[in-house]
């Protein structure tokens, strides 16, 4: 298929609307709806990705640049304005409400930061160095399921908030993370991490109460995509291959 770029451009602009939408909804006060959004981002950007490869054209620097800025909404911007906006369980985070400012500021400002060194400079390397945005998202997403909304452990504005901040460090520390392409190793992992989002946000849509099996399945696959997510984290960095040494430079990095 060799339509030109029209169809990858397509991707990237739904990537970027579903990233404003998720920022729409956590403002009016649906987290789970703004989540799922979040999820279906990640589609469009591996979609993105896939037409871009099929139209046999060669990478260009707009392209680059239109798919960060539709990433930075999405996984930059929406991702922190769920840790900004509380518009359930307000009482608990009101005395958090400085902190979460400066983790939502955290998170948005290394996210951007990530994609500008991926646009000019990162894309070149063979895997991430530092964990990638939409895998950030999907950790923030996971650890808040838990800590905040539905909050299978309670409400924990602490935890959120830590865990936020380290999933955002993690984002520009100088570790390799792989990229989910076809014959990864944890490809199929995080291709069931992000199903399992899906499947626990659609379920707590309904308002489950604690106890009933569509609450427990919620919380089976929450845990299901915890799991994923850890996985990533911890072993992600072990699959990638060492860098081939130069023969120009006589083995040195």
């Amino acid at each position: 298929m060799r339509g030109g770029r029209w169809p990858a451009n397509l991707a990237t602009l739904a990537n970027g609307l579903v990233g404003v939408g998720a920022i729409v909804y956590v403002l009016a006060g649906n987290p789970l709806w703004a989540m799922l959004l979040i999820v279906s981002g990640i589609g469009f950007d591996g979609l993105d990705g896939f037409l871009s490869r099929r139209s046999g054209l060669p990478g260009n620097a707009f392209g680059r640049a239109a798919d960060s800025v539709s990433d930075a909404v999405t996984f930059g911007l929406a991702p922190a304005t769920l840790l900004l906006v509380h518009t359930t369980a307000h009482s608990l985070w009101s005395p958090w409400t400085g902190v979460a400012v400066a983790v939502a500021v955290l998170y948005a400002a290394l996210a951007i930061g990530r994609l500008i060194y991926f646009t000019l400079r990162g894309f070149r390397h063979a895997d991430f160095l530092g964990a990638p945005t939409p895998q950030a998202a999907l950790a923030v997403i996971a650890l808040l399921l838990f800590v905040d909304v539905p909050g299978f452990l309670g409400t924990v504005p602490a935890a959120a908030l830590v865990g936020a901040a380290a999933i955002a460090v993690a984002m520009v520390v100088p570790v390799p993370f792989p990229k989910i392409r076809r014959g990864a190793p944890l490809r199929p992992a995080m291709i069931g991490t992000a199903v399992a989002v899906v499947v626990a946000v659609l379920v707590l849509q309904f308002r489950p109460s604690a106890g009933t099996p569509f609450f427990l399945a919620a919380e089976a696959a929450s845990a299901v995509a915890a799991i994923g997510i850890v996985l990533y984290y911890l072993v992600g960095p072990f699959t990638v291959p060492p860098p081939n040494p130069d023969p120009a430079s006589g083995g040195q990095a």
